[in-house]
């Protein structure tokens, strides 16, 4: 192994995903071996109540178990605190119900690898390829992208896409504060702000394997409320402890 490789770790949160996260693993595990990557994974288990626990357990990678549900955002900041405290170059986070196909790992590392960007960010809605996700959905997704264009002047085509890679710098931030509840809308406006590169980067994605969303579509219009709330609040913070 090239000791002058960056150190990669892949998060893979998860919670209730025994039918799909042996497939995640394994997915990302083969593209470890043929892409010869630095690479550890990491799976934060979410305080599972099926038999994820006792899957992760036999898989190739690394095991956080946490000892209460925090959620996506804080499944993920446990993530990004236990690659910045180890010293990791590059953290990758990858759901854990199968959306996100291993062989495009190399795609959204490219820009991190390359020093184009400080995050990239994997797109289904650039070149319009594989799963599309719902109608309402695409909706939301939409009218973010619109938020994002106002608040920082930053146009993102995916900014609930959860496939995506942070550089050193921005596991350093992402380690002192990452949005709790629904991270990845809110995370953009705290990065752009705080004067990170984003770049987006098409991939396609799948329909989930397993489980069950967090959102549904009745759903679509609080999450779209609340989100905006978690957004202006991130917003006039950072704004705020600018001026001091």
């Amino acid at each position: 192994m090239n000791v002058d490789q960056p150190r990669i770790l892949v998060i893979v949160p998860c919670f209730n995903e025994q039918s799909a996260i042996a497939g995640v693993v394994r997915d990302l595990d083969s593209i470890r071996q043929r892409e010869k990557y630095q690479l550890d994974i990491l799976v934060v288990n979410d305080c599972s109540t099926d038999k994820s626990i006792q899957i992760i357990q036999t898989l190739p990678c690394l095991c956080l178990n946490l000892p209460v549900n925090l959620g996506i955002g804080g499944a993920m900041h446990s993530g990004y605190r236990y690659a910045y405290q180890r010293g990791y170059d590059i953290a990758v986070q990858v759901d854990g119900d199968g959306q996100h196909p291993g062989d495009q790992l190399p795609v959204v590392l490219q820009p991190i690898l390359q020093q184009e960007a400080d995050i990239c960010i994997g797109s289904r809605f650039i070149q319009h390829e594989g799963f599309q996700s719902s109608f309402t959905r695409r909706l939301g997704i939409r009218y973010f992208r619109w938020l994002n264009q106002l608040l920082i002047g930053k146009t993102i085509h995916d900014s609930t896409s959860g496939f995506r890679a942070f550089n050193r710098r921005t596991i350093e931030l992402a380690n002192t504060y990452y949005p709790d509840e629904y991270p990845e809308p809110e995370s953009i406006v705290q990065f752009g702000l705080q004067g990170l590169r984003m770049k987006e980067v098409p991939v396609r994605m799948r329909e989930r394997e397993g489980g069950v969303s967090s959102i549904t579509s009745t759903q679509a219009l609080y999450y779209m409320f609340k989100v905006s709330l978690g957004i202006l609040f991130t917003y006039f913070r950072l704004v705020k402890k600018r001026k001091r």
